[in-house]
């Protein structure tokens, strides 16, 4: 989970563009790893087939000259819903015939492998979204058990039909796990890593009122009174002195910054050691892009909206970067790693396989095909996280590992087209059949 949980590395830490920015909601637990002595040195993915023998990559790796767009699959035309609380609110509709999808044997194996990661959880969690229940999922889960990994097409093909949520119409963006050079001792210059601090307090208001049920704060005790918790600025001026253990200690704290941002990282000792950490919780501030107020002040140039752009300037600019990272209150509190980082169904989340989306609109570790304007991003997901910014039906953000390639095509990713749902088979005709009209439809023609 990650501190914006948000519209992607591309489109937040860029421009901010989106519109999906926001919330108190936690940030992503965790991008998996890459094996640095295999990771891909071109920074880019654009072919689906071409395996370059990082973990586990299944669209391969070509130069960002070389990027490749896609025709995606057109949407089912349907009548429109206003601001659906959900999956069953927004319509369900039939999606083509999943033997029909360009799937590859590759995206298939890596896919079966991250559904049987999830099914435990697929069974016994409560679907927001209103379209499963636990039973619906244990006959796949019970076969992708004991089904061979190169069956994995057909094993979809058996078991799963495609739905289309809403309009259909997808956007994804991506995100990926950071490294970055730290210490275990105070350095001059060097920023601290907090862990959660003693005094941060997490309160459920639906235990006050039913009138707020599913809500959430989080604050500090100040005499007899609960008020927000220190937001970045008090905590950068010293306001946990005491209050929070110190993990370790960030090079570069704009750096850390970003690493916030992603919720989990990589921390480069002077030794060479790798001390990963992941996200614990954050302060309950609000969090605000500040690609967007960049960009609105004109501070960006053109050539400048990329993550590495607003990096460029933050250095060149210390003093008004600092200021205007202090205008993101939200502040991230980690915690030390012992394997890999995990997702929000507390377990491993994997790049290239693993995305992000709104568990009112996909049930949590379900596959979902996305048939995006680029090839890199099109294929078979599996949702095993959830993002504060990643809100609404049809919106996804793609896992991509570690490493510069990683980074790469994180930071470039704003992917539009369709998203297709897999479901259980006799899912879509039930849903119908028990709601009716409720559920929307193609559009009526004259």
């Amino acid at each position: 989970m990650r501190d914006f949980r948000g519209a992607g590395i591309s489109a937040v830490l860029a421009l901010s563009l989106s519109a999906c920015v926001g919330g108190v909601e936690p940030p992503r637990a965790g991008p998996a790893p890459v094996d640095h002595e295999t990771r891909p040195t071109e920074p880019v993915r654009v072919h689906p087939t071409r395996d370059t023998g990082a973990s586990p990559n299944i669209r391969g790796i070509q130069s960002p000259a070389r990027i490749v767009g896609a025709v995606p699959l057109l949407p089912i035309p349907t009548s429109p819903v206003i601001e659906p609380l959900n999956a069953a609110a927004a319509g369900v509709l039939p999606g083509p015939p999943l033997g029909s999808l360009p799937i590859d044997d590759a995206q298939a194996q890596s896919a079966l492998a991250a559904f049987v990661t999830s099914c435990p959880s697929l069974v016994r969690r409560m679907d927001t979204s209103g379209l499963t229940r636990g039973t619906d999922w244990q006959l796949a889960c019970t076969a992708a058990a004991t089904t061979d990994r190169r069956s994995a097409r057909a094993f979809f093909a058996q078991w799963f039909e495609t739905a289309q949520i809403g309009d259909g119409k997808a956007f994804a963006t991506g995100y990926y796990e950071p490294e970055i050079a730290g210490s275990l001792d105070r350095r001059d210059g060097y920023a601290p890593i907090y862990g959660r601090p003693t005094d941060l307090i997490d309160v459920d208001l639906g235990a006050f009122s039913t009138a707020l049920k599913g809500k959430k704060v989080r604050g500090r005790v100040d005499r007899t009174n609960l008020v927000p918790y220190y937001d970045r600025t008090a905590i950068e001026q010293g306001a946990l002195s005491g209050k929070a253990p110190i993990l370790a200690w960030a090079r570069d704290p704009i750096e850390l910054f970003f690493l916030q941002i992603q919720g989990s990282g990589r921390l480069r000792l002077p030794d060479g050691e790798i001390l990963r950490i992941g996200y614990a919780t954050q302060n309950g501030r609000d969090y605000t892009g500040i690609g967007a107020l960049m960009k609105a002040r004109g501070l960006l140039q053109p050539g400048q909206t990329s993550m590495q752009g607003i990096v460029a300037w933050l250095h060149a600019h210390p003093a008004e970067g600092q200021a205007i990272m202090r205008e993101n209150k939200s502040f991230v509190f980690f915690r030390e790693l012992d394997g890999a980082p995990l997702g929000a169904l507390g377990l491993p989340v994997t790049g290239q396989v693993s995305a992000a989306a709104d568990v009112k609109f996909v049930p949590l570790g379900a596959p979902v095909f996305l048939s995006l304007d680029r090839q890199d991003a099109s294929g078979l997901w599996v949702a095993q996280d959830t993002g504060g910014a990643i809100k609404g039906s049809n919106r996804f953000d793609t896992f991509w590992g570690a490493g510069p390639a990683a980074e790469a095509t994180a930071g470039g990713m704003a992917g539009r087209g369709s998203a297709y749902l897999l479901l259980p088979i006799g899912t879509v005709a039930r849903l119908n059949q028990a709601n009716g009209a409720r559920y929307g439809g193609p559009t009526p023609q004259p």
